[in-house]
């Protein structure tokens, strides 16, 4: 048992990147990358306990870039960015579709043969997401906003991610205010659960 849980870290843990250097676009667009990462990695591994803890880590590296996003990454799309305001709310409507995957993620057995498809659908949402947000309104955030502007949000997503929840909460409303006022409360009790658990989390 321990050797695998050894293998496990090993092959799961993400190259977490220096924030302080990268301006917000970089920082998410390297999240991206370790999110497919991780999720190539499930798709490729048949072993049941290393894909549970593949997928324990994809789902609290994807909760905890969504929730970032919201508080600081969408405001400043609505502020800055012209239609900004429709955009965010596809991000949002987006985001829930993700959150509803991630939660059947959670409980499905990695075994089952519903499993693969459940992770293919899985992909296909991150990766549709990934690729509007690259090529399409990190210009607009890069065309709109100063690189010291771009900076600091990337460093107040970096705390973010500390804080944000691990698990998915489909229920949880994605606003800002929501996760600067409640958002830490749940996100303690998930890294609580978490510990008591063994989930792996990356």
């Amino acid at each position: 048992m321990s050797g695998r849980t050894t293998s496990s870290r090993e092959v799961l843990m993400p190259e977490h990147h220096n924030s302080d250097r990268l301006d917000v676009t970089e920082v998410l667009t390297s999240d991206h990358k370790e999110m497919l990462d991780l999720i190539g990695k499930i798709e490729n591994t048949s072993d049941p306990g290393m894909r549970r803890d593949l997928v324990d880590t994809v789902i609290a590296e994807v909760m905890r870039h969504a929730v970032a996003e919201e508080m600081y990454v969408y405001p400043a799309i609505e502020e800055h960015v012209p239609n900004g305001a429709e955009e965010v709310e596809q991000d949002k409507r987006e985001h829930q579709e993700i959150v509803v995957t991630m939660k059947q993620m959670e409980h499905i057995d990695v075994s089952a043969p519903s499993f693969v498809e459940l992770i293919r659908r899985f992909e296909a949402q991150v990766r549709h997401h990934a690729k509007d947000e690259e090529a399409e309104q990190f210009p607009k955030l890069r065309a709109h906003l100063s690189s010291d502007q771009l900076l600091d949000i990337g460093r107040k997503v970096h705390s973010a991610k500390k804080l944000a929840p691990t698990r998915p909460h489909p229920s949880a409303p994605h606003s800002e205010l929501f996760h600067k006022t409640v958002g830490p409360g749940v996100g303690m009790i998930d890294r609580l659960l978490d510990k008591l658990t063994g989930r792996q989390t990356g």
